[in-house]
C-alpha cells in the first residue's frame, strides 16, 4: 500500500509539474480567432457582379480624366542647345562658365490652341538629382525659420560659413537655386509674369521667415545659382520657396510664374532668354513648358490610361467567368459542412 501510495504521489506531483511547465495558452475566443467575424463565400454570382462593379466605375471615370487630359494645351521647348553660340559646340562647359560669353538668346513659340489664363510657366530639369541625400540634408530649416537661428548652420556644409561669417540661406540647395530668366512679347508687346501665389502660403508663413534676410549669399569664389536681393525677406523670396522644396526624380518641373491674359491659336510668342544655369557639366538638359490646367492639374495622361485598364481588365474577367459559368457550370459545395457552421461555438465536440 505504501509502495502504491507513493507511486500515486509521484504521478500526481508529475502531472501538476507538466501543467506548471505547459506553455499552451488559456483559451480563449479572441486568442483562438474564434470571435464573430465576417466570411463570405464567394459564389460566382458574388464574383462576376463585383468585376462588373468595378468595370462601370473605373471606364467612366478613365474617360473623364483623358478628357480632361486632352483639353490642357501645353507647349515644351528644350533651349540648352539652341541658345549656344557657334564656336561653342564642343566646349559647352566652357561657354556657361565664361563671364564674356552673350548668354541670351531668343526663341519663338507657336501656340497650337487657345490658351486660357492663368498659364503656367514651368522650367523643366533632366538628370538633375535634387533628391542626393547628401543635397537634401544640405540646408538649415531653423535657420530659414528664424533670424535666431542664423548661426545654426552645422548641417549646411559645405556651404555654411564665408569665413567666421554665416551664409544664410546656407546650404547646396540654396546655393544652386535656378538663375535662367524668361522675357516673352507678342506682336513686339511684352508679356507680364505674375509671381504671385507660385509658393505654397504655408511656406511663406511658416518655413521662411519674415524677419530673416539673405546675407553673405553667393559670396564666395565658385558661383553656383541665382543671387537674392539683400533687402526682402526669405519669406517673399517665391522662387528660392519654389527651389528648396526638392523634387524626388530627377527629371523634374517647377514653378517660373503665370501669364495673366488669354492666348488665341497661331499666335507666336517671343521669348528672350538668359541662359545662366549650368546643366552642362553633368549633362542635364533644361526645357522651357507653357501649360494650361484642368480639373485634374497638367497633361497626364497616365491617370485616365490605369483606370481604363484597370476596368477594362474586370469587365473582361467578369466576361470569362460567366462563359465559363454557362458553358461549363459547376454545382456548389454546401456551405452547412463548413468548419464554423458545423460548430458556430467553437469548441471541440
Amino acid at each position: 500500500m505504501n509502495a502504491k501510495g507513493s507511486a500515486g504521489d509521484e504521478g500526481s506531483e508529475s502531472s501538476s509539474s507538466s501543467k506548471k511547465n505547459s506553455k499552451r495558452p488559456k483559451y480563449s475566443r479572441f486568442t483562438q480567432q474564434e470571435l464573430p467575424a465576417c466570411k463570405p463565400i464567394l459564389t460566382p454570382g458574388w464574383v462576376i457582379s463585383t468585376f462588373i462593379a468595378v468595370g462601370i466605375v473605373f471606364i467612366p471615370i478613365g474617360l473623364a480624366s483623358l478628357s480632361a487630359s486632352e483639353h490642357v494645351v501645353e507647349i515644351s521647348h528644350r533651349y540648352d542647345r539652341d541658345c549656344v553660340p557657334e564656336g561653342f559646340d564642343n566646349d559647352l562647359v566652357g561657354f556657361i562658365q565664361s563671364t564674356t560669353t552673350n548668354k541670351t538668346c531668343t526663341v519663338t513659340l507657336t501656340v497650337p490652341k487657345q490658351m486660357k489664363q492663368p498659364i503656367y510657366i514651368y522650367y523643366q530639369l533632366d538628370n538633375f538629382y535634387q533628391n542626393h541625400r547628401r543635397y537634401v540634408k544640405s540646408r538649415s530649416d531653423k535657420q530659414l525659420r528664424s533670424k535666431e537661428y542664423e548661426r545654426d548652420t552645422s548641417s549646411c556644409a559645405p556651404e555654411a560659413t564665408n569665413g567666421d561669417v554665416p551664409i544664410v540661406p546656407c546650404g547646396l540647395i540654396a546655393w544652386s537655386l535656378f538663375n535662367d530668366t524668361y522675357q516673352f512679347s507678342v506682336n513686339e508687346k511684352s508679356l507680364q509674369v505674375s509671381k504671385k501665389g507660385i509658393a505654397w502660403e504655408s511656406d511663406q508663413k511658416h518655413k521662411f521667415g519674415s524677419d530673416v534676410y539673405p546675407q553673405n549669399f553667393q559670396s564666395g569664389g565658385l558661383i553656383g545659382g541665382a543671387k537674392l536681393n539683400s533687402s526682402i525677406p526669405l519669406s517673399e523670396q517665391v522662387d528660392l520657396i519654389v527651389w528648396m522644396r526638392t523634387a524626388a526624380l530627377p527629371t523634374f518641373r517647377k514653378l517660373f510664374g503665370k501669364i495673366e491674359v488669354d492666348l488665341e491659336a497661331s499666335q507666336r510668342i517671343s521669348v528672350a532668354i538668359e541662359n545662366n544655369y549650368n546643366t552642362y557639366s553633368f549633362g542635364g538638359k533644361k526645357k522651357l513648358v507653357l501649360s494650361t490646367t484642368s480639373w485634374i492639374g497638367g497633361k497626364n495622361e497616365f491617370l485616365g490610361v490605369a483606370y481604363l485598364t484597370v476596368g477594362g481588365l474586370c469587365l473582361f474577367l467578369a466576361i470569362c467567368f460567366i462563359l465559363v459559368y454557362v458553358i461549363k457550370p459547376r454545382p456548389l459545395g454546401d456551405p452547412s459542412y463548413l468548419s464554423w457552421n458545423r460548430n458556430p461555438a467553437g469548441h471541440m465536440n
